[in-house]
């Protein structure tokens, strides 16, 4: 398959695009800065896009069959920037006309008891609070689209860096816990999960999670 990638220089997005590739997809690596893009592989294009642009985003989504948008905010942008993009990523792949997109989302609109959202827990982390809200904000908006083929891919409460193992468990809107109440998930297993989904799509307009 043809997978654009945006905001692939970040830490998920890396992930992405080298396990898309390892699958023998080809890739579109979409970022703003492509002459700061060093990776260089068979089967991997770099094309340059501002995800606030609806153009430019049509440009990086084009003659694409999915679109991965893995967009997370830099310093001394705001974390409302989270829910900006929605409105110009979904116009762009319309007038690209891509139907199948994933969003890498957060953790905080994860249900942890009927009604009760992560991020409106009191043990959640005020620092992440901000950007928490805005993605549960963007989902919102998502969820409004009939049109787009999305899927909306929540972390565990815990993601970082770790090992692939290819065993883990998805879920819809609730969080995962282990058997020890723990919540986490690897980069690079959250990585196979979104790519899992690209070829084989079990959540079509779904909030969807992956956790051990």
């Amino acid at each position: 398959m043809k997978i654009a990638v945006f905001g692939a220089a970040g830490r998920i997005g890396s992930r992405i695009v080298t396990e898309a590739l390892n699958r023998g997809h080809d890739v579109t690596a979409v970022v703003r800065h492509p002459e700061n893009y060093t990776l260089e592989l068979p089967h991997l294009r770099v094309a340059k896009a501002d995800l606030f642009k609806t153009q430019e985003v049509e440009t990086g989504a084009f003659d694409q069959d999915a679109v991965v948008c893995s967009y997370n905010y830099t310093r001394g942008a705001a974390p409302s920037t989270i829910t900006e993009i929605a409105v110009p990523l979904i116009y762009g792949l319309k007038q690209a006309h891509v139907k199948r997109l994933l969003i890498v989302g957060g953790a905080g609109s994860l249900e942890v008891a009927p009604g009760v959202q992560l991020v409106d827990t009191p043990d959640f982390p005020v620092a992440y609070k901000p950007p928490a809200l805005a993605a549960r904000e963007a989902l919102k908006i998502y969820q409004q689209e009939k049109q787009l083929e999305w899927t909306y891919v929540s972390p565990s409460a815990e993601i970082a860096p770790g090992e692939r193992t290819g065993t883990f468990r998805t879920g819809t809107n609730q969080l995962l816990k282990d058997a020890n109440g723990n919540s986490f998930i690897s980069m690079e297993d959250f990585a196979a999960a979104i790519v899992d989904e690209i070829e084989n799509p079990q959540h079509i307009r779904q909030q969807m999670t992956v956790g051990y």
